[in-house]
């Protein structure tokens, strides 16, 4: 699904908090580039960067420096409605359901907002529940079992799957999927890492997982970008990357993952 198409990309782009000796580089002058159809992973320890810099992909942050493109064109959001426009194209699932949702609105409201937002506001009403009801049937959860409820009645990994279901209504370009199966157990984390590569071929979208997991992004990715105070340290395919590593920091991330018939070297931790 790979194309030669770059969807989103990136020249210097940094991120500093704060001033003179106070100040924090959180995103040191990075360059990308993401093709279309892609699967990519950026991966990195906590306090890496990859989140802040997922925040500014998202225009959740507004970058110190750089220039980030999409589709081709220099990226414009300074007003309401280029942001919203550009949310339509990009989307994320966050590390914590929990903190996702607005705990007021009921799971209808959630979904419905959805439809809106890609222009089905003025269907038929029961149109829009056949939406939600497909949106749900693809994320293995019942609509009809969902409806007047409020998110925070589900457990953690229908409230993952019920992300997962916003995705299918929203239909965007791209995914940033940060730490997306960190918090739930491990039969379910299988089973949501399924349901986003499945998204990513019925929706054509662009995957861009972040992530402390090397393993998960081996198993998912086309491309890995290793992130290190700030700084893509090596980047490439994923056999590349994880199989011949050049980095130091890159072959310590690999030795962190346990290995249940050897004996666990925790020098490193």
């Amino acid at each position: 699904m790979k194309s030669d198409s770059v969807i989103l990309s990136g020249k210097g782009v940094a991120k500093i908090f704060g001033f003179g000796a106070h100040k924090t580089v959180a995103v040191d002058h990075v360059d990308f580039s993401f093709r279309a159809g892609e699967v990519i992973s950026i991966v990195g320890e906590s306090g890496s960067g990859k989140t802040t810099l997922a925040k500014m992909l998202l225009g959740l942050q507004t970058p110190t420096a750089g220039e980030i493109y999409f589709e081709g064109h220099l990226r414009d959001i300074r007003s309401h409605r280029q942001k919203r426009e550009y949310w339509k194209n990009i989307q994320a699932i966050f590390q914590d359901p929990f903190s996702a949702y607005n705990i007021f609105r009921r799971i209808d409201a959630v979904l419905l907002d959805c439809i809106r937002m890609r222009g089905g506001g003025r269907l038929p009403y029961e149109q829009k529940v056949e939406m939600m009801r497909e949106a749900c049937r693809f994320v293995n959860l019942k609509f009809d079992e969902l409806t007047n409820k409020y998110p925070f009645e589900l457990s953690g990994g229908q409230q993952q799957r019920l992300m997962i279901a916003r995705i299918f209504l929203l239909k965007p370009k791209i995914l940033l999927a940060d730490e997306p199966t960190s918090m739930i157990d491990a039969c379910s984390r299988a089973t949501i890492l399924d349901m986003l590569m499945a998204l990513r071929t019925e929706i054509g979208m662009t995957p861009i997982f972040i992530t402390h997991d090397i393993g998960l992004a081996y198993y998912v990715s086309d491309s890995v970008y290793i992130m290190e105070r700030g700084k893509f340290v090596e980047s490439g395919s994923a056999d590349s990357v994880i199989l011949t590593p050049r980095e130091a920091y890159t072959r310590r991330l690999l030795n962190d993952v346990p290995k249940l018939h050897e004996e666990w070297d925790l020098s490193t931790v």
